[in-house]
């Protein structure tokens, strides 16, 4: 049986992820993971693939034993894996509650990393894993410092993967997109600490871009011109160089 997997396809990024696979790849089913069954179930309606919900909460360990019985039970072949789960919050680190910070590492970081690992022994030459990283991964971000930081991870983490699985003929791609109108904003705004977003993208626009760069096997995805240059630019200046000028962005001299 040949399948993919995503996580986070209850919204935004995630469910994006799981219209375009369903139209790019001929498989028998596609595993929805996020918390909201009847969000999942709704996928059906727009998929010509079978839609199986996977009603699990990442942030909680037993998830994974669950994902693991079931592979080991079902014993598919994963074409692809997309770790679309995730969240964030802006603010200033000493003002946000510990819970929610340390929640933001269990899904970003430590699911994404669960997933990859149950995932792996199901995956064979010319199947891929795509892992949702952000314009954060390449700098840290003041007020959204712990989200980048995950980020950052979910970067590297891809990186090295990748680099370990190309033996095995397994590719890694990390799509690390600006500025998304998606239910994630909506969680992580809650003030107006954050004041500058000098440009939107749409999930669709996002996607699609994904899509034509994993054909193309490259590394990272990264859509649209003034994110590109600014990855460049960042990569090259001094770091409070970097920082400073995203603070004063943000009114935060």
């Amino acid at each position: 049986m040949n399948i993919a997997v995503i996580t986070g396809a209850s919204s935004g990024m995630g469910r994006e992820f799981v219209y375009a696979i369903d139209k790019e790849y001929e498989l028998n089913e596609i595993w929805v993971v996020a918390r909201r069954k009847e969000r999942l179930e709704e996928l059906q309606a727009r998929c010509r693939t079978k839609i199986r919900p996977l009603v699990f909460d990442l942030s909680n360990p037993a998830s994974f034993a669950e994902y693991k019985a079931l592979l080991e039970a079902e014993k598919p072949q994963i074409r692809v894996l997309v770790n679309a789960a995730g969240y964030g919050l802006f603010g200033t680190f000493e003002e946000m509650g510990l819970e929610e910070q340390l929640g933001i590492v269990d899904v970003n970081d430590k699911a994404l990393t669960a997933m990859c690992l149950l995932s792996l022994p199901y995956m064979r030459k010319g199947d891929a894993i795509v892992n949702l990283g952000s314009n954060s991964s390449w700098q840290p971000v003041p007020y959204l410092n712990v989200y980048a930081a995950s980020k950052a991870y979910v970067l590297s983490f891809s990186r090295g993967l990748g680099r370990e699985l190309k033996p095995r003929g397994v590719h890694v791609m990390c799509v690390c997109p600006g500025w998304i109108r998606t239910e994630f904003m909506d969680t992580a705004v809650h003030d107006d600490t954050i004041q500058y977003y000098d440009r939107w993208y749409t999930p669709e626009q996002v996607i699609e871009q994904a899509m034509k760069d994993l054909k193309k096997k490259k590394k990272v995805s990264i859509l649209g011109a003034p994110v590109r240059r600014q990855v460049r630019l960042v990569k090259f200046l001094p770091t409070d160089v970097v920082l400073d000028t995203w603070c004063r962005q943000q009114g935060k001299e």
